[in-house]
C-alpha cells in the first residue's frame, strides 16, 4: 500500500499530496520502468547496470526551470565519464519529450516518460497526486545500485545543487 503525504510541497499555492516514500542515501535504489521517446519500455536501473546514474525527476520539460535543468545536465553530461549516465524523467508524453529534445538539441541525457504507470513517481516519492506530475528531485545511484545522493527540492521552481550532484556522481565512480 502506497502512502500519501500532505504538506511537503505546494502546487498552485495549496498543499499537494505526494505519493510514496522518500528515497534515502544508503538504501538500494528501486528499479523502475518508464518509456523512452519512441515508447519503448526502459528499465531505468537494469538497463544501465554497472554505471553511475544521475536521475533527475521534474514536473515538465515545457516549463522554464525544467528546461534550464535539463539543458544544464545535458551540457554537464558531455564533460562526464562515459560511466555516468543521466536520466531525466517526467510525466510528459514520450512524443512531447522527443519534440522538446529535438528543438533543444538534447543528445547527452536520456529523457524518460513516467506518464503511463507513474511507477517511478510512486517508488521514489515524487508523484504529485492532484496534477499527476513529478516533484523535482535528484538521485545519484552508484554502480552497486545503492543511493549515494538524494535531494528533494522544497518547491517546484527550485533547481538542484548541480555541483553537489555532479561531485556525488564522480565520487561514486570510485
Amino acid at each position: 500500500m502506497l502512502i500519501e503525504r500532505v504538506g511537503l510541497i505546494k502546487v498552485g499555492g495549496k498543499d499537494a499530496t505526494v505519493i510514496g516514500e522518500d528515497i534515502k542515501v544508503g538504501q538500494a535504489a528501486p528499479d523502475f520502468t518508464a518509456h523512452a521517446t519512441n515508447w519503448s519500455l526502459v528499465r531505468g536501473l537494469a538497463d544501465t547496470e554497472g554505471k553511475v546514474r544521475i536521475i533527475a525527476a521534474l514536473p515538465s520539460l515545457d516549463t522554464e526551470v525544467c528546461d534550464r535543468e535539463t539543458r544544464r545536465f545535458n551540457e554537464e553530461a558531455a564533460l562526464l565519464s562515459k560511466d555516468i549516465v543521466i536520466e531525466v524523467i517526467s510525466t510528459d508524453l514520450p512524443y512531447a519529450q522527443k519534440r522538446w529534445c529535438g528543438a533543444a538539441g538534447i543528445e547527452q541525457v536520456t529523457t524518460l516518460s513516467d506518464h503511463q504507470n507513474a511507477e517511478f513517481g510512486e517508488k521514489y516519492g515524487v508523484l504529485i497526486k492532484e496534477r499527476r506530475i513529478l516533484r523535482r528531485a535528484v538521485f545519484v545511484v552508484g554502480r552497486d545500485g545503492k543511493v549515494v545522493y538524494s535531494a528533494y527540492m522544497p518547491a517546484l521552481g527550485d533547481e538542484p545543487d548541480y555541483v553537489e550532484v555532479l561531485e556525488a556522481a564522480k565520487k561514486a565512480l570510485g
